[in-house]
């Protein structure tokens, strides 16, 4: 498989898992510590782990994949990170369920999780050697606030709420118009300028939702700023 069908397929899954993890607990990390005893042949994990076959996994969260120094990673994972693969919940969980459907090339012998619940549990367990976890979300949040430089230009331009209505039939297949927060952030009555920074974080790549980057990648500048200026008040 090539890898952009492997990250089309990681979008999907990261898209469906984003939504599953945000409606239900991430999963319990006593009953992981158990689960990840199958992976303990090559990881470690804890107070002073090292690298083994693979690569120790304090920290994972948030680590661009193959980004660990010293680590010798197979070629497969390398481009996967140097494309904006990074480790969440999401990815996690699509990468474990089945390492070599994911990265096809990666070293990792590991059949994989097939129960999502194990699955919850290994990850629940990871979180706690991670450097903040009281603060990693279930998924990646779609706002982070204002975390991109944009052109002053760029921010300047005044959007067409009628125009981003017509151009928010794509967004409102996930983001809920009425503005809740099941399954997917919202979107609505956010500031134009922390709207536009996001969707240009995207859009740049400096944000690693692939199916998000893929969406604003199509946009042009005036479009943003017209669904920035319609989802502010979509009243």
């Amino acid at each position: 498989m090539r890898w952009s069908n492997i990250l089309s397929c990681a979008a999907v899954l990261a898209a469906f898992a984003s939504s599953t993890y945000a409606t239900e607990n991430l999963g319990d990390a006593e009953a992981g510590k158990t689960v990840f005893a199958k992976c303990k042949g090559c990881h470690q994990v804890g107070e002073g782990a090292e690298n083994k076959i693979g690569p120790h996994l304090n920290g994972v969260f948030g680590r661009k994949a193959a980004g660990l120094d010293g680590f010798n990673y197979s070629k497969s994972l390398v481009r996967a990170g140097n494309s904006g693969l990074e480790w969440h919940a999401d990815t996690l969980s699509a990468y474990i369920e089945n390492p070599r459907a994911f990265a096809s090339g990666t070293r990792m012998s590991f059949r994989g999780l097939k129960d999502p619940e194990d699955r919850a549990n290994v990850i629940a367990y990871l979180r706690a050697f991670s450097d903040n976890p009281r603060d990693i979300p279930e998924a990646d949040p779609t706002a982070k606030g204002t975390d991109h430089s944009v052109d002053p230009a760029i921010l300047a331009i005044q959007g067409d709420p009628e125009y981003g209505a017509y151009l928010s039939s794509e967004c409102t297949t996930c983001h809920q118009i009425e503005g809740g927060d099941q399954g997917i952030p919202s979107i609505v009555y956010w500031p134009d300028e922390d709207f536009v920074v996001a969707m240009h974080a995207y859009k740049d790549r400096q944000r690693p939702h692939p199916v998000m980057q893929m969406i604003a990648g199509r946009l042009s500048n005036d479009e943003i700023a017209a669904l920035a200026a319609y989802f502010n008040n979509p009243e």
